[in-house]
Protein backbone atom coordinates (compact mmCIF):
# COMPACT_ATOMS: atom_id res chain seq x y z
CA UNK A 1 0.00 0.00 0.00
CA UNK A 2 1.41 3.74 -1.67
CA UNK A 3 1.75 5.52 2.01
CA UNK A 4 -0.30 8.87 1.90
CA UNK A 5 2.38 11.92 1.84
CA UNK A 6 1.13 14.94 3.85
CA UNK A 7 0.41 18.51 2.82
CA UNK A 8 3.63 19.27 4.68
CA UNK A 9 5.71 16.49 3.49
CA UNK A 10 5.03 17.36 -0.43
CA UNK A 11 5.60 21.21 0.74
CA UNK A 12 9.11 20.62 2.82
CA UNK A 13 9.73 18.39 -0.28
CA UNK A 14 9.16 21.18 -3.16
CA UNK A 15 11.15 23.33 -0.81
CA UNK A 16 14.45 21.10 -0.64
CA UNK A 17 14.06 20.33 -4.85
CA UNK A 18 14.07 24.16 -5.29
CA UNK A 19 17.05 24.84 -3.27
CA UNK A 20 19.02 22.14 -4.12
CA UNK A 21 18.03 22.62 -8.15
CA UNK A 22 19.43 26.86 -7.58
CA UNK A 23 22.44 25.61 -4.74
CA UNK A 24 23.66 22.88 -8.33
CA UNK A 25 23.01 25.86 -10.48
CA UNK A 26 25.08 28.07 -9.06
CA UNK A 27 27.61 25.52 -8.79
CA UNK A 28 27.35 24.65 -12.56
CA UNK A 29 26.25 27.78 -14.60
CA UNK A 30 29.74 29.39 -13.89
CA UNK A 31 31.69 26.13 -14.95
CA UNK A 32 29.08 26.02 -18.21
CA UNK A 33 30.45 29.82 -18.73
CA UNK A 34 34.16 29.13 -18.70
CA UNK A 35 33.64 26.34 -20.85
CA UNK A 36 31.36 28.16 -23.15
CA UNK A 37 33.77 30.96 -24.06
CA UNK A 38 37.07 29.05 -24.20
CA UNK A 39 35.01 27.41 -27.26
CA UNK A 40 33.43 30.99 -28.63
CA UNK A 41 34.51 33.09 -31.40
CA UNK A 42 36.44 36.39 -30.89
CA UNK A 43 33.23 37.97 -32.50
CA UNK A 44 30.89 36.63 -29.59
CA UNK A 45 33.26 37.21 -26.93
CA UNK A 46 33.35 41.25 -27.78
CA UNK A 47 29.97 41.73 -28.38
CA UNK A 48 28.88 39.46 -24.88
CA UNK A 49 29.75 39.72 -21.17
CA UNK A 50 28.12 36.05 -20.74
CA UNK A 51 27.78 33.29 -22.66
CA UNK A 52 26.28 29.71 -21.93
CA UNK A 53 25.99 28.36 -25.41
CA UNK A 54 28.51 29.63 -28.43
CA UNK A 55 26.52 30.45 -31.17
CA UNK A 56 29.96 29.76 -33.02
CA UNK A 57 32.29 27.53 -32.32
CA UNK A 58 36.17 28.31 -32.49
CA UNK A 59 39.13 26.48 -31.10
CA UNK A 60 41.49 29.72 -31.09
CA UNK A 61 42.19 29.70 -27.86
CA UNK A 62 43.18 26.10 -27.57
CA UNK A 63 45.44 26.10 -30.63
CA UNK A 64 47.51 29.04 -29.22
CA UNK A 65 47.59 27.29 -26.13
CA UNK A 66 49.05 24.27 -27.92
CA UNK A 67 51.12 26.13 -30.12
CA UNK A 68 54.04 25.61 -28.19
CA UNK A 69 55.42 22.73 -27.29
CA UNK A 70 56.77 23.89 -24.07
CA UNK A 71 52.93 22.79 -22.83
CA UNK A 72 53.48 19.32 -23.71
CA UNK A 73 56.46 19.22 -20.97
CA UNK A 74 55.00 21.08 -18.50
CA UNK A 75 51.75 18.19 -18.89
CA UNK A 76 54.40 15.86 -18.51
CA UNK A 77 56.41 17.74 -15.43
CA UNK A 78 52.99 17.83 -13.60
CA UNK A 79 52.21 14.25 -14.23
CA UNK A 80 55.08 12.85 -13.18
CA UNK A 81 54.90 14.98 -10.20
CA UNK A 82 50.83 14.06 -9.35
CA UNK A 83 52.07 10.55 -10.10
CA UNK A 84 54.86 10.43 -8.01
CA UNK A 85 54.31 12.79 -5.17
CA UNK A 86 50.41 11.16 -4.82
CA UNK A 87 52.86 7.99 -4.28
CA UNK A 88 55.12 9.00 -2.10
CA UNK A 89 52.70 11.48 0.38
CA UNK A 90 50.32 7.89 0.35
CA UNK A 91 53.47 5.58 1.45
CA UNK A 92 54.51 8.25 4.29
CA UNK A 93 50.98 8.90 5.04
CA UNK A 94 49.79 5.50 5.74
CA UNK A 95 52.77 4.33 7.30
CA UNK A 96 52.75 7.79 9.64
CA UNK A 97 48.85 7.05 10.42
CA UNK A 98 48.94 3.14 11.31
CA UNK A 99 52.36 3.79 13.45
CA UNK A 100 50.27 6.68 15.68
CA UNK A 101 46.99 4.50 15.60
CA UNK A 102 48.83 1.80 18.13
CA UNK A 103 47.87 2.25 21.41
CA UNK A 104 51.51 0.74 23.12
CA UNK A 105 53.89 3.06 20.70
CA UNK A 106 55.73 4.69 22.60
CA UNK A 107 55.63 8.33 22.59
CA UNK A 108 52.62 8.37 20.08
CA UNK A 109 50.70 11.39 22.52
CA UNK A 110 54.12 13.55 21.95
CA UNK A 111 54.09 12.78 18.32
CA UNK A 112 50.55 13.46 17.93
CA UNK A 113 51.09 16.54 19.79
CA UNK A 114 53.25 17.48 17.23
CA UNK A 115 51.28 17.08 14.24
CA UNK A 116 48.51 18.42 15.59
CA UNK A 117 50.75 21.67 16.20
CA UNK A 118 51.95 21.76 13.15
CA UNK A 119 48.49 22.52 11.71
CA UNK A 120 48.24 25.92 14.18
CA UNK A 121 51.78 26.53 13.37
CA UNK A 122 54.45 26.62 10.84
CA UNK A 123 57.89 27.63 9.86
CA UNK A 124 57.09 30.08 7.45
CA UNK A 125 57.79 30.72 4.24
CA UNK A 126 61.70 31.93 4.49
CA UNK A 127 62.85 29.22 6.84
CA UNK A 128 61.28 26.31 4.90
CA UNK A 129 63.04 28.01 1.73
CA UNK A 130 66.34 27.51 3.69
CA UNK A 131 65.73 24.07 4.46
CA UNK A 132 64.84 23.33 1.01
CA UNK A 133 68.12 25.04 -0.38
CA UNK A 134 70.75 23.47 2.91
CA UNK A 135 69.27 20.13 1.28
CA UNK A 136 69.74 20.82 -2.64
CA UNK A 137 66.24 20.69 -4.04
CA UNK A 138 66.15 24.06 -5.43
CA UNK A 139 65.68 23.57 -9.08
CA UNK A 140 64.43 19.55 -8.58
CA UNK A 141 61.62 18.30 -9.21
CA UNK A 142 61.28 16.87 -5.37
CA UNK A 143 61.41 20.48 -4.39
CA UNK A 144 57.63 20.31 -5.45
CA UNK A 145 56.92 16.88 -3.43
CA UNK A 146 58.81 16.85 -0.11
CA UNK A 147 58.15 20.17 1.20
CA UNK A 148 54.17 18.81 1.32
CA UNK A 149 54.99 15.11 1.04
CA UNK A 150 52.19 14.88 4.33
CA UNK A 151 49.43 16.77 5.41
CA UNK A 152 48.29 16.66 8.92
CA UNK A 153 44.59 16.48 8.45
CA UNK A 154 44.92 13.39 5.50
CA UNK A 155 46.99 12.01 8.56
CA UNK A 156 44.69 12.19 10.93
CA UNK A 157 41.89 11.04 8.99
CA UNK A 158 43.94 8.40 8.20
CA UNK A 159 45.15 7.36 11.61
CA UNK A 160 41.18 7.42 13.05
CA UNK A 161 40.54 5.30 10.31
CA UNK A 162 43.35 2.81 11.30
CA UNK A 163 41.77 3.30 14.91
CA UNK A 164 38.44 2.33 14.08
CA UNK A 165 39.62 -1.26 13.08
CA UNK A 166 38.93 -3.90 15.88
CA UNK A 167 42.58 -4.89 17.45
CA UNK A 168 41.72 -8.39 17.29
CA UNK A 169 42.32 -8.51 13.93
CA UNK A 170 46.19 -7.74 14.25
CA UNK A 171 46.18 -9.62 17.21
CA UNK A 172 44.74 -12.71 15.33
CA UNK A 173 47.19 -11.88 12.34
CA UNK A 174 50.32 -11.99 14.93
CA UNK A 175 49.26 -15.56 16.01
CA UNK A 176 49.54 -16.68 12.88
CA UNK A 177 53.33 -15.45 12.77
CA UNK A 178 52.36 -12.52 10.53
CA UNK A 179 54.85 -9.34 11.12
CA UNK A 180 54.22 -5.48 11.86
CA UNK A 181 54.53 -4.55 8.08
CA UNK A 182 52.25 -7.52 7.18
CA UNK A 183 49.74 -7.02 9.54
CA UNK A 184 49.84 -3.13 7.61
CA UNK A 185 50.23 -4.54 3.95
CA UNK A 186 47.79 -7.63 3.97
CA UNK A 187 45.38 -7.06 6.50
CA UNK A 188 44.97 -3.28 7.24
CA UNK A 189 45.67 -1.59 3.89
CA UNK A 190 43.04 -3.64 2.23
CA UNK A 191 40.82 -2.29 4.81
CA UNK A 192 41.77 1.05 4.42
CA UNK A 193 40.68 1.25 0.61
CA UNK A 194 38.05 3.90 0.95
CA UNK A 195 40.45 5.91 3.02
CA UNK A 196 43.13 5.26 0.37
CA UNK A 197 41.18 5.81 -2.27
CA UNK A 198 40.02 9.52 -1.18
CA UNK A 199 43.28 10.71 0.28
CA UNK A 200 44.96 10.07 -2.67
CA UNK A 201 42.83 12.08 -4.76
CA UNK A 202 43.31 14.87 -1.73
CA UNK A 203 46.91 14.30 -2.72
CA UNK A 204 46.48 14.38 -6.63
CA UNK A 205 44.52 17.63 -6.51
CA UNK A 206 47.13 19.49 -4.13
CA UNK A 207 50.14 18.29 -6.41
CA UNK A 208 48.28 18.81 -9.81
CA UNK A 209 47.79 22.35 -8.80
CA UNK A 210 51.08 22.93 -7.85
CA UNK A 211 52.14 26.68 -7.83
CA UNK A 212 53.72 28.23 -4.74
CA UNK A 213 56.78 25.64 -4.49
CA UNK A 214 56.81 25.95 -8.22
CA UNK A 215 57.60 29.81 -7.82
CA UNK A 216 59.40 29.40 -4.89
CA UNK A 217 61.75 26.37 -5.73
CA UNK A 218 61.85 25.77 -9.73
CA UNK A 219 64.03 28.38 -11.39
CA UNK A 220 64.71 26.43 -14.39
CA UNK A 221 61.74 27.78 -16.73
CA UNK A 222 62.25 23.51 -18.20
CA UNK A 223 61.11 22.15 -15.07
CA UNK A 224 58.02 23.79 -14.42
CA UNK A 225 54.85 22.81 -13.89
CA UNK A 226 51.75 23.24 -15.96
CA UNK A 227 50.41 25.16 -13.55
CA UNK A 228 52.98 28.09 -13.99
CA UNK A 229 53.19 27.98 -17.81
CA UNK A 230 49.99 28.58 -18.22
CA UNK A 231 50.25 32.07 -15.84
CA UNK A 232 52.80 32.59 -18.16
CA UNK A 233 50.45 32.19 -21.42
CA UNK A 234 47.71 34.32 -19.99
CA UNK A 235 50.80 37.36 -18.84
CA UNK A 236 52.05 36.87 -22.25
CA UNK A 237 48.34 37.06 -24.69
CA UNK A 238 47.49 39.88 -22.59
CA UNK A 239 50.49 41.83 -22.58
CA UNK A 240 50.58 41.31 -26.47
CA UNK A 241 47.36 42.02 -26.40
CA UNK A 242 47.56 45.50 -24.82
CA UNK A 243 50.33 46.18 -27.53
CA UNK A 244 48.33 45.80 -30.67
CA UNK A 245 45.29 47.22 -32.07
CA UNK A 246 44.16 43.99 -33.98
CA UNK A 247 41.90 41.37 -32.39
CA UNK A 248 43.41 38.68 -35.15
CA UNK A 249 47.11 38.56 -34.14
CA UNK A 250 45.80 36.41 -30.85
CA UNK A 251 42.48 35.36 -29.32
CA UNK A 252 41.01 37.38 -26.74
CA UNK A 253 42.77 37.68 -23.05
CA UNK A 254 39.54 36.66 -21.75
CA UNK A 255 38.80 33.31 -24.27
CA UNK A 256 42.67 32.16 -23.03
CA UNK A 257 41.66 32.83 -19.54
CA UNK A 258 38.97 30.54 -19.80
CA UNK A 259 40.80 27.82 -21.47
CA UNK A 260 43.27 27.97 -19.49
CA UNK A 261 41.16 26.87 -16.66
CA UNK A 262 39.50 24.17 -18.72
CA UNK A 263 42.89 22.58 -19.35
CA UNK A 264 44.21 22.82 -15.86
CA UNK A 265 40.56 21.50 -14.31
CA UNK A 266 39.64 18.68 -16.70
CA UNK A 267 42.44 16.12 -15.78
CA UNK A 268 40.83 15.99 -12.24
CA UNK A 269 37.38 15.93 -13.48
CA UNK A 270 38.30 12.71 -15.07
CA UNK A 271 40.19 11.27 -12.24
CA UNK A 272 37.22 11.65 -9.54
CA UNK A 273 34.32 9.41 -10.95
CA UNK A 274 37.51 6.53 -10.62
CA UNK A 275 37.27 7.00 -6.47
CA UNK A 276 33.41 8.77 -6.03
CA UNK A 277 32.24 6.14 -4.70
CA UNK A 278 34.94 5.64 -1.88
CA UNK A 279 34.65 9.35 -1.21
CA UNK A 280 32.13 9.68 1.02
CA UNK A 281 33.10 6.56 2.95
CA UNK A 282 36.69 7.07 3.12
CA UNK A 283 36.56 11.34 4.39
CA UNK A 284 33.94 10.61 7.36
CA UNK A 285 34.87 7.07 8.54
CA UNK A 286 37.95 8.71 9.75
CA UNK A 287 36.45 11.70 10.86
CA UNK A 288 34.81 10.82 14.01
CA UNK A 289 36.81 9.22 16.66
CA UNK A 290 39.74 11.62 18.05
Amino acid sequence: MKKKVSIGERSFNIINITFLVLLALICIVPFLNIIATSFASTQEVVAKKFILFPTTFSLDAYRYILSTPTIFRALAVSIGVTGVGTIVSMCVTSLMAYGLSRKYLFGRGFINFLVVFSMLFSGGMIPTFLVVRSLGLVNSYWAMILPVAVNAMNMIIMRNFFQALPDSLEESAKMDGCTDFGVFFKIMLPLALPSIATISLFYAVTYWNTYMTAILYINDSSKWPIQILLRQIVIVSSGMQAESSSVDVIPPAQTIKMAVIVIATVPMLIAYPFVQKYFVKGALVGSVKG
